[in-house]
């Protein structure tokens, strides 16, 4: 199906490329009877059961899962066929935010579920096409890509592909969340700027905005642009810090939210004093307990009260504008 411009893929039989109506008013008319006799065969031999044996060249059958070519609203990607047991299908719902949130503690502890089918990385289906997992009858796909809440097409490529898909967006206090994605970064690049250096400008002048630190944060900002898109029934907002706290709780709110039966509960997870997270406890065939990796529950960075203070005040009317759009408070301020 590739470089086909419509929905039907290829060419049928007597469409001709380049030959508009005024060259065929033009043409000899010898010439042309020629050509539709010749156009004419061809079409008859296609027909199954019209054309000899020695004259056919031996097609692959189809896959019987998928037709030739599917229907597609314009610009959704296109899956290949999957072989095996299951399918590859579009993600039913989607955790598409927000980085450093708790997205991938929550994908962890829902890949608990024998209905869900997921993969552990951050496969940006919807930027990069990658491939889905396969999955049986009653598992629904599910994708986590923490970027997509702030990326600004990507409300629109997700509604093209299904405006039905569950949208999961976990949130923290984005205070708390940009001091994480600063260590985050920290970790990766040594030297880096201080955190008050980078937020601020000019000292502790105005916010840095330009800042994708600060400017995820920005919840209600973000979620202005998927409610062009989506209604607010198709999301579930999860609390970052209850997942740490009550991770049962919230996984069991996610579970309700994706119609699955609540088979993740508080018999999955222990606290891990150490890293002050949840952890999985031993799995059926396990040896031993699961935690995330050495990058989740990382210390952060001492920062300055005065500079978590103005954070605080500066984030302040952009919560209670996001509280009021989901009709839930989250408590940061």
């Amino acid at each position: 199906m590739a470089g086909s411009g419509g929905l039907g893929g290829g060419a049928g039989c007597g469409q001709g490329a380049g030959a508009g109506p005024g060259a065929a008013l033009r043409a000899p008319r010898a010439p042309l009877l020629l050509a539709a006799l010749v156009l004419g065969a061809y079409c008859l031999c296609a027909l199954p059961g019209h054309c000899p044996p020695a004259s056919r060249v031996p097609m692959p059958a189809p896959a019987p899962a998928e037709p030739p070519c599917v229907a597609r609203r314009p610009g959704a990607p296109v899956l290949p066929v999957a072989s095996g047991p299951g399918r590859r299908r579009f993600p039913q719902a989607l955790i598409v935010g927000v980085k450093k949130g708790g997205t991938r503690a929550l994908l962890e502890f829902l890949r608990l579920h024998p209905d869900v089918r997921a993969l552990g990385s951050e496969p940006h289906f919807f930027d990069r096409w990658s491939l889905m997992p396969r999955t049986l009858d009653g598992q629904i796909t599910i994708e986590k890509t923490p970027s997509y809440f702030v990326t600004l097409e990507a409300p629109r490529r997700i509604h093209s592909m299904s405006p039905d898909t569950k949208l999961i967006v976990v949130v923290r206090n984005p205070v708390t969340r940009a001091i994480s994605d600063y260590a985050q970064t920290l970790s990766k690049t040594p030297g880096l700027p201080s955190f008050r250096a980078l937020a601020f400008r000019h000292g502790l002048g105005p916010v840095d905005t330009a800042w994708s630190a600060v400017r995820i944060g920005l919840y209600a900002q973000h979620l202005d642009n998927w409610l062009r898109y989506f209604p607010l029934s198709h999301f579930l907002f999860v609390s970052g810090e209850r997942l740490v706290s009550d991770p049962a709780g919230e996984v069991g709110r996610v579970q309700d939210f994706l119609g699955l039966k609540r088979v993740v509960t508080d018999k999955h997870f222990y606290f891990n004093a150490t890293k002050g997270f949840p952890c999985l406890k031993k799995a059926q065939g396990s040896s031993r307990p699961r935690c995330l990796g050495k990058s989740k529950g990382r210390p952060h960075p001492r920062v300055p009260e005065a500079v978590v203070q103005r954070l605080r005040d500066f984030y302040q009317p952009f919560n209670r504008k996001f509280y009021q759009m989901i009709g839930q408070d989250f408590g940061w301020d």
